[in-house]
């Protein structure tokens, strides 16, 4: 139910707060306000909705951030403090696209605006220099490498204010930190990779991979499982060295100039290559490429292009659907395994059946179903690291959930929902084991054992 009273209260603040004059969407403005004005308030975006299943409140669920939105298309209201804060709230999951009866395109009014606002002078200086800093650094797997030992070292650190109990003297964002810095692994710290790696057998396809930021840094694993299970299967597998981040974190938080330039660069890459397929095992890569067209809207000489490679793309559990029949064989895990859904592999990729194919062809694997599978885990991009608070409470909301199949491992599909899953599950006291399912079906390929499998 709206609450009505709450909305014409909240308008009402914003129009009281007019320290920043209203700046013109980078979208024509009729265009937008049509896109708006297709909301008619009926409410089944809001139990889809993770932060609105958090607080209850309307202005933090998709119909009221359409209000806000509109107020500042009509010109009722600036963007201030209120419009700011409710919109860096969203986690951009994507669960409201799919639920709407109208086919709102939430998510491109959400980009829009954040476009806008991603480094308003209306922000704090803090909250300025903090984002600066996580876009200086995130997207570029180089200067992620080198910290990997000081975020390591972190840990040991924060573990040792955990125990003098000062850690509420510290600000909620370098909990995301320390969370992260345990999820670290040494493994794969050169980074190195061969450009090319032949298919096992006469080869049937010739694949890209895009190996990414984080998950080159974090999750090398991943990538080498991706690897191994394609070339298995007979593909012969391209790693173009000039490939970087593909510019989904910087896009996620409205620093689509930022994007743009990443996302070239990889265009760039991968067309040298001439491959037929390139193959992200992220879904939050997967899905800011299959719309790389969205990206360079409007730029005659890049849209072409970016149509042309994001009809590429696929997700690996795609690739492994559309390779039949397979070739390798498929050795027993005796496994219960929860899957999480991505959202930008559910809503963002339509891909539900895929994941869940790819797990179901290893023989005694079990996939249970858990509760609340459509809502989102609260990573969301850098959403752990500029929203904690939320992102903590959606984790926990998570393993709450997972922890009522008894699983005995958690398999998911993006480099962020494995390390918002990690941290959760270490808060909760709880920790299972958390994996790609692409490292559960190379395991079974090579036939490890699920001893050797979770070490």
């Amino acid at each position: 139910m709206v609450n009505y009273e709450q909305l014409k209260s909240a308008h009402a603040g914003i129009l009281d707060d007019m320290t920043l004059e209203m700046k013109a969407s980078n979208l024509d403005s009729s265009d937008n306000l049509s896109k708006l004005s297709a909301c008619v308030k009926c409410g089944f975006c809001l139990p889809t909705c993770p932060t609105y299943l958090l607080w209850g409140n309307e202005m933090d669920s998709p119909r009221g951030r359409i209000q806000l939105m509109r107020a500042v298309e009509e010109g009722r209201a600036p963007i201030g403090d209120t419009v700011i804060r409710h919109l860096d709230r969203c986690v951009g999951c994507m669960a409201c696209v799919t639920a709407c009866p109208s086919g709102v395109d939430y998510t491109q009014l959400l980009e829009s605006f954040r476009e806008q606002i991603g480094q308003s002078p209306q922000r704090s200086v803090a909250d300025r220099l903090w984002r600066r800093l996580l876009f200086a650094v995130l997207p570029y797997p180089r200067r992620l490498r080198l910290m990997k030992v000081p975020l390591a070292s972190y840990r040991g650190i924060w573990s040792l204010l955990e125990r003098l109990s000062v850690l509420q003297r510290f600000p909620r964002w370098s909990t995301a930190l320390a969370d992260l810095g345990c999820s670290i692994s040494l493994d794969g710290f050169t980074g190195s990779w061969p450009k090319q790696i032949p298919a096992v057998g006469v080869s049937r396809a010739k694949t890209g991979l895009l190996t990414g930021c984080v998950q080159r840094v974090f999750f090398d694993r991943v990538n080498r499982a991706t690897v191994r299970t394609l070339t298995a299967e007979g593909c012969e597998v391209v790693i173009p060295s000039q490939q970087g981040c593909c510019g989904a974190l910087s896009w996620h938080a409205g620093l689509n100039d930022q994007a743009r330039r990443l996302a070239r660069s990889v265009i760039e890459s991968f067309e040298r290559s001439n491959v037929d397929h390139v193959v992200t095992n992220v879904a939050g890569c997967g899905s800011v490429m299959k719309t790389y067209g969205k990206l360079f809207e409007g730029d005659g000489k890049w849209a072409t292009r970016a149509q042309a490679f994001s009809r590429k793309v696929k997700d690996i559990s795609e690739v492994m659907s559309d390779l039949t029949p397979t070739r390798a064989r498929r050795h027993p895990l005796d496994l219960r395994v929860a899957y999480h859904d991505p959202c930008h592999l559910l809503h963002g990729q339509a891909l539900r059946d895929q994941p869940r194919l790819l797990l179901a062809s290893i023989p005694n694997l079990n996939i249970l179903p858990i509760p609340e599978e459509n809502v989102c885990c609260g990573s969301g991009g850098a959403y752990n690291l500029l929203q904690p608070v939320a992102a903590a409470a959606l984790g926990d909301r998570k393993i709450e959930q997972l922890r009522t199949v008894n699983a005995d491992i958690v398999a998911t599909s993006n480099a962020g929902c494995l390390l918002q899953i990690q941290a959760a599950g270490r808060r909760a006291t709880h920790e299972p084991p958390v994996l790609h399912p692409i490292q559960l079906l190379d395991a079974s390929i090579r036939g490890l054992s699920v001893n050797e499998l979770l070490h």
